[in-house]
């Protein structure tokens, strides 16, 4: 029997899938995975018969025709995930685990179906999915003291700063050679100690971070601020992780990031506020392109001639 994980490029993906392996190794799986925006990847298995397929940390609503022709062929699926799903396809191939609750994330619904065996890896996938407070209660939970928690938490956001790009070359690492890194630690403070990558990661991290920190807002009102960064490859890496500092910074608002992608349209992120983490991804979803989650969630290719559209729309679904 052949087994492919297929995973999302980020720290959520990335840490679920290292909890999953640790719990059952499959070294004969092949691995699947992109940039974070890259979210379409099931489409690569379609024409796979009577394979084992895990798939974690992408939208099954984004993946439903692929879905459904990969169950249609006689392959058992496990899927979880904390996007929106819509309505999960009714078939005995599939086992899924999702939960859209803003305040969960890949890695933390792993950690539950394992009973908290590898909990310290699902700390910093919470980390790098910005879900701080739970991320922090687990490691309470845990006993992981101050300076072990702020060691996660960085680990966290650089697994996530690495997963952003238009394309692979954005980025420092491919998620897929990033995963191999990880899988050689079991516990996430040693890989934070010793790898060299991280080390790599570190300093792209706090370089992007000093260019990105000097940006004011293009549009800022009640609901929020809008910030643009120049279509570079380091303004794409830098994306996520300057979003999420950016809803810290002022957690009542809601913030989005606008980059321009090569052909003229725009790519966005957005965070809902951390005080009402709501509202995300209906936004994303009403333009083309778009999807996520209630908290976080963006588009991928927005038409210039929408831009106007975008900000009015971002005005009234966070107004009040």
């Amino acid at each position: 029997m052949d087994f492919f994980d297929i995973f999302n490029g980020d720290a959520d993906g990335i840490c679920a899938l290292h909890q999953l392996r640790l719990d059952a190794p499959r070294p004969d799986a092949r691995l699947i995975s992109g940039v974070k925006r890259d979210i379409t990847l099931l489409k690569q298995v379609t024409e796979v018969s009577g394979a084992t397929i895990t798939v974690l940390d992408i939208s099954l609503d984004r993946n439903r025709d692929s879905l459904e022709k990969i169950l249609d062929n006689g392959n058992m699926v496990f899927y979880a995930d904390h996007h929106y799903a819509g309505t999960i396809p009714d078939s005995n191939r599939l086992t899924a685990h999702i939960d859209p609750d803003p305040l969960t994330c890949t890695s933390l619904i792993v950690n539950a179906l394992l009973h908290e065996k590898y909990a310290l890896w699902a700390v910093v996938g919470a980390f790098g999915d910005n879900l701080d407070e739970p991320a922090r209660h687990l490691a309470s939970r845990l006993n992981v003291d101050r300076d072990a928690t702020a060691l996660l938490k960085e680990t966290g956001i650089l697994l996530n700063y690495n997963g952003y790009g238009a394309s692979l070359p954005d980025l420092f690492f491919s998620p897929t050679e990033l995963y191999r890194e990880v899988k050689g630690f079991t516990n996430p403070l040693d890989f934070a100690a010793e790898s060299t990558a991280l080390q790599t990661l570190r300093t792209g991290y706090r370089e992007d971070m000093e260019k990105a920190m000097s940006f004011k807002p293009v549009h800022e009102d009640s609901s929020g601020r809008i910030f643009e960064l120049p279509a570079a490859s380091w303004a794409r890496r830098v994306a996520g992780v300057y979003s999420n500092t950016l809803a810290r910074q002022q957690p009542a608002k809601a913030h989005a990031l606008l980059t321009a992608n090569s052909d003229g349209s725009m790519r966005i992120s957005v965070r809902a506020p951390l005080q009402n983490r709501t509202g995300a991804d209906t936004l994303c979803r009403s333009f083309p392109s778009g999807g996520g989650r209630a908290a976080a969630a963006g588009i991928n290719e927005l038409p210039a001639t929408q831009l106007d559209a975008f900000i009015q729309a971002f005005s009234r679904r966070f107004a009040g």
